[in-house]
């Protein structure tokens, strides 16, 4: 099973549909049932973020970006209605390490709130010195990156650091005794984006989104906590309210909605998008072959360029409304006005006249 199917199967499912140009924090239901995978995710060393395989262009995830890929295996069977209980495998016993005298074994474990079962992978842990060396750094002493890791360590006083996609916890452990456990709370939940015109799913090469932490109604200038994310990536994040950018095209389709994120769930999104993909044509007369080495430009009727562009025919995703094409060719300029119409793709014509 792919990192995405798995973490839908981990997750309730609860999904949003999001129309162009409504903002509202939405609160969702999902399954309070989990299903156990032991291999969600995969993590750095460099920062405890995870690091799926980069995508087929090469952008939308990666170190520190906290976003698991789209599936990639074919889909899985069907899936259990929503609000059914999911029967975790039976996971093998991991073997506790042998304890040399005089040191102290420390079992590690995560999950998502006290009544919730363990997070099963995806898991980045990091054991520091409990006092910082004279610059000020905090020496790092162990890294694992197994879901329950049991390390061997001295007695002594550490820093213990887990961090799941971009939701982190840390908390000072005092080693005593052979053996110490402790157990991580972290609120933290999964959300998935994709965009569509209508019903029709935007191909993902065409769409990409960024998520920002907090309301878009906040005052502020803020940056994104991920970046290019892909249609059916996980962006594993703190429970709590984000907003989201999702940008069709690169023209101005652009839509922003504020989401909530609960803890231990998979949320999925679907942002709408008011829109259609216009090819652009210079002809000589109706039907015609489309004159070469022509400049565009796409005006609003208030004379506010939307997008420019050189070629023969180019496709320009633009949001539902009224505009006008200008065309230059050969030091003469020709125009149209015309209309876009969400989900109407189609060509629209410059007459060389």
């Amino acid at each position: 099973m792919s990192s995405a199917s798995a973490i839908a199967a981990f997750f309730g499912r609860p999904r949003t549909s999001i129309a162009a140009g409504l903002a509202v924090a939405i609160l969702l239901a999902p399954s309070s049932a989990f299903a156990q995978s032991n291999s969600l995710f995969s993590a750095t060393p460099s920062n405890g973020l995870l690091s799926p395989q980069m995508g087929a262009r090469g952008e939308g995830f990666g170190p520190g970006t906290g976003l698991v890929p789209p599936a990639q295996a074919p889909a899985p069977g069907p899936a259990a209605p929503m609000g059914a209980p999911i029967a975790p495998p039976i996971a093998a016993p991991t073997p506790m390490p042998l304890v040399p005298a005089g040191q102290v074994a420390l079992s590690l474990a995560a999950r998502f709130g006290k009544d919730a079962q363990p997070i099963t992978g995806g898991l980045t842990w990091r054991v520091y010195a409990a006092k910082a060396d004279p610059g000020g750094a905090f020496r790092m002493i162990r890294e694992e990156k197994t879901a329950s890791p049991t390390l061997v360590l001295p007695p002594g006083s550490y820093i213990v650091h887990v961090g799941f996609g971009l939701a982190t916890a840390v908390k000072p452990v005092t080693l005593r005794g052979p053996t110490v456990r402790e157990e991580f709370d972290l609120p933290a939940g999964g959300l998935r984006i994709e965009g569509r015109v209508g019903d029709v799913p935007i191909p993902s090469a065409q769409i990409s989104f960024e998520v920002y932490k907090g309301s878009q109604f906040e005052a502020g200038d803020r940056r994104p906590i991920a970046e290019h994310v892909l249609t059916g990536s996980v962006v594993m994040v703190p429970e709590g309210v984000y907003y989201i950018v999702s940008n069709y095209g690169d023209a101005n389709s652009q839509v922003r909605s504020d989401i909530r994120v609960q803890a231990g769930k998979l949320t999925d999104v679907a942002v709408n998008h008011r829109a259609a993909v216009i090819t652009l044509k210079l002809v000589s007369e109706k039907g015609g072959e489309a004159l070469a080495s022509t400049a565009w430009s796409v005006l609003t009727p208030g004379g506010d360029v939307i997008k420019e562009s050189i070629g023969a025919f180019p496709r320009v995703v633009l949001g539902e409304g009224e505009y006008r094409a200008i065309a230059r060719n050969e030091g003469k300029v020709f125009e149209r006005e015309f209309k876009v119409v969400t989900g109407v793709d189609g060509d629209v014509e410059v007459l060389a006249r």
